[in-house]
């Protein structure tokens, strides 16, 4: 499902310290030599490649990449060499200190990992911000959004492939019930979708939809400009279908007036290793131009390179 392109061969950490610390010496950083490197290698290997800088040099791989980059650039190979935790961890941080009804950072990260890599991060969140990830979700968050959130980023879900049918139809009729009664913020409804697997969560929307005529997100489109039935949208989609999800965010982040680059850096960083190629799939269904040619229309320099080769589409021209 990934498109991180990693060469058969890897050269030793210590190999690509030397070449690193060669891009940076000298007349100007070069910029091409840093992208071969760590643009091809695996969460694995960049974490040898920061410890190893260190071990070396004496000096931390980010602190240096700040130092001598800069803009978009920067910031998405930044995020990049992060470990996975410590990059939703610091996401997470941020979404959270700049908190809005429609950011939605916070969903998308406790609902589209698995429930291993958000223990990971929420450890992460713990040790590099000395506080827990639900006491600041609560702290800056209030009424059903705050419940909404502070349940999901605690979550700690079944990953099996097993199914109880009989659940299924009975939680896909609390879950109409509770939508015809105009309560999309009752407990039950939190309930299911904060702690059933997915898999489960998948058969029970598959019954709903069955039953009742409407696929579930429909039904919770009463009220377009409600943004707490948006975040609930956004949930199920996150937990059922994330390849839709994060290409909408590519297709909002890309074809806009002005590109998002915020959200697009963060998604190519999060995904490159995960499910890129079905979201590239999905964004080139919708939008009727593959990605790369999307990302080359709308980005230039290094920070095109740089997300061309995250998403396995090196830029030759």
């Amino acid at each position: 499902m990934a498109t991180l392109s990693v060469p058969s061969h890897v050269p030793s950490p210590s190999e690509d310290c030397e070449q690193l610390k060669k891009a940076f010496d000298g007349w100007g950083t070069n910029e091409k030599l840093i992208i071969s490197i760590l643009a091809h290698r695996n969460a694995a290997q960049r974490k040898a490649i920061r410890q190893t800088y260190t071990e070396n040099f004496g000096a931390d791989l980010l602190k240096t990449l700040d130092k001598e980059l800069t803009s978009d650039f920067e910031s998405l190979l930044h995020l990049w060499t992060l470990d996975p935790a410590e990059r939703d961890a610091t996401l997470a941080n941020r979404a959270v200190k700049k908190w809005t009804a429609s950011n939605q950072v916070l969903l998308e990260i406790a609902c589209t990992r698995s429930s291993h890599d958000l223990f990971l991060a929420r450890q992460a969140y713990h040790c590099l911000f000395k506080k827990s990830i639900e006491e600041d979700v609560a702290q800056h968050t209030t009424g059903d959004f705050g419940k909404l959130l502070v349940l999901l980023v605690t979550s700690f879900r079944y990953e099996g492939p097993e199914v109880n049918t009989t659940l299924a139809k009975q939680e896909a009729k609390i879950l109409r019930k509770h939508i015809t009664d105009n309560a999309c913020n009752h407990d039950e409804v939190l309930r299911i979708l904060a702690t059933r697997s997915k898999t489960q969560l998948n058969a029970t929307l598959n019954h709903y939809n069955n039953e009742f005529g409407n696929a579930i997100n429909k039904d919770l489109k009463s009220d377009p400009k409600d943004e707490f039935l948006k975040a609930l949208r956004s949930t199920i989609k996150c937990l059922t279908t994330p390849e839709k999800y994060f290409e909408k965010v590519l297709r909002l982040a890309i074809n806009k007036t002005g590109t998002d680059e915020g959200a697009l850096t963060r998604v190519i960083a999060t995904r490159a290793e995960v499910d890129m190629k079905h979201i590239a799939a999905e964004y080139q269904r919708r939008s009727s131009i593959p990605l790369d040619k999307a990302i080359i229309n709308d980005t230039h320099g290094d920070y095109e390179d740089l997300l061309l080769a995250l998403i396995g589409h090196e830029n030759d021209a």
